[in-house]
């Protein structure tokens, strides 16, 4: 990391960019599962 910045080194590593999004895209996911379906989405 030549630069010191997190989006330098996964331009680097373009395997580890698409693993940091799996693990994105399931955590935000998770929350849907944990509310249930009994949630009203709105005002």
């Amino acid at each position: 990391m030549s630069d010191g910045t997190i989006a330098a080194y996964l331009a680097q590593h373009p395997k580890l960019t698409a693993t940091v999004l799996t693990i994105l895209l399931l955590l935000s996911q998770s929350g849907v599962v944990a509310a249930g379906e009994k949630t009203i989405a709105g005002p």
